[in-house]
């Protein structure tokens, strides 16, 4: 790759990373905020969906219009906003001020994600999308493994309102460089006369059974990637026997393992095949999902491998992906297309935690039953996700 595009990437990366690290940090404060606005468990959850649905609502209705601007505009002014909405919840001194600060970073958010892979379909050629992906892919994987740590380190030494003190600051930094060292992406407007209809974005999407196909991909895939993650830490914890510290670095290791695998996995992807990487990694990925939820008591060091192996080949499905999905549509459609693609993901994860919710359940010692039927969900969705991504097809 040219030092442009790393330059590129790295900066979309470092606006996905402040992105996750919003949502991840906000998990590990329910023991502050709970007794702080005198809230149960109920309304805690709300304020950790509320940024989901928001951000899902967006995307969707945003899809009918972004083709038409310089996606370089709209990722800034969905960060600009996302910024706004992270001071904001720094600053808010009531649980309701708090719910309304999720929902502004969250509807900002909803931009971000999109344009993000679209930028990427946009300016890295397909031959080595894979690879840009895999850096993307990264920068989550390194969100994920200091997001719940790092959250509650600035919330016990400074108090809750440093992280997001913290990622609004960040994030200033970021889009100041986006600003200066981000090119403007417009080869994708089409003139007046010769402009889609807002609409054109979904008929298309009626009307091609490919983009179906890709859309239904990535659904699957998120709904078995995150169904068994809700549970996983009190499983490891009350069935398993380890630590809260233990789980903990079970998600470090995992995430830091990924970061060094991730761009791994994307070179691959372009050089032998995505649709090949994606169906290799697929089956990889059924060994330690079957193992994890069916663990018995096992020892730490055996545990925190097989969690290893779950980063690795679970998460490494997700890039091969990803560069596919973006390739099922031409660049004048594919700001659109991303942005419900991202919605029905974001709404594929939150109906795959209810869904294992209900599945879930405890005894009278607190330990979980039926985790190894959220397991068995997962692996049958994986299976249909190796099926159904040998029948989509890149176009662009």
């Amino acid at each position: 790759m040219t030092r442009k595009e790393l330059v590129l990437l790295f900066l979309l990366a470092s606006i996905n990373f402040t992105h996750i690290m919003d949502f991840m940090i906000m998990m590990p404060l329910a023991s502050y905020l709970m007794p702080l606005f005198d809230i149960n468990p109920q309304k805690f959850s709300f304020l950790v969906s509320a940024y989901t649905y928001s951000a899902s609502l967006v995307g969707f209705s945003a899809s009918f219009v972004v083709d038409r601007f310089d996606r370089k505009k709209v990722l800034m002014i969905g960060y600009s906003g996302f910024i706004i909405g992270s001071f904001a919840c720094a600053f808010a001194p009531t649980y309701e001020l708090l719910m309304a600060s999720r929902i502004f970073a969250g509807a900002f958010g909803g931009l971000i994600g999109a344009q993000v892979l679209s930028i990427v379909g946009d300016t890295i050629r397909f031959e080595r999308r894979a690879r840009a992906m895999g850096i993307m892919m990264g920068a989550f994987a390194f969100a994920s493994a200091i997001g719940v740590p790092t959250g509650l380190f600035l919330a016990k030494n400074f108090g809750w309102h440093t992280p997001f003190l913290v990622i609004a600051s960040l994030g200033t930094l970021i889009i100041t460089l986006v600003y200066f060292f981000v090119p403007n992406v417009v080869s994708h407007i089409q003139s007046k006369e010769n402009r889609v209809k807002a609409t054109a974005v979904i008929t298309n999407i009626f009307k091609d059974k490919n983009q179906q196909r890709a859309l239904l991909l990535m659904i699957t895939l998120m709904m078995g990637h995150f169904a068994i993650i809700p549970f996983f830490a009190p499983y490891m914890e009350f069935n398993v026997g380890y630590s809260k510290d233990e789980v903990t670095m079970m998600y470090f290791i995992g995430g830091v393992v990924s970061i060094f695998t991730a761009p791994i996995v994307g070179r691959l992807a372009d050089k032998y095949g995505k649709m090949q990487v994606f169906v290799i990694f697929a089956i990889l990925a059924l060994i330690p999902i079957f193992i994890i939820t069916n663990m018995p008591k096992t020892p730490f060091y055996l545990g925190i491998s097989i969690n290893a192996l779950f980063f690795i080949f679970a998460g490494g499905r997700i890039i091969p992906a990803q560069a596919i999905i973006t390739s099922v549509v031409t660049p004048q459609y594919r700001g659109g297309f991303m942005s419900i693609s991202t919605s029905l993901q974001q709404l594929a994860t939150g109906s795959a935690s209810l869904l294992a919710g209900f599945i879930v359940s405890t005894n009278g010692e607190g330990e979980l039953l039926f985790y190894n039927y959220v397991g068995y969900f997962s692996i049958a969705l994986t299976i249909i996700c190796i099926y159904l991504v040998r029948r989509v097809k890149a176009v662009s």
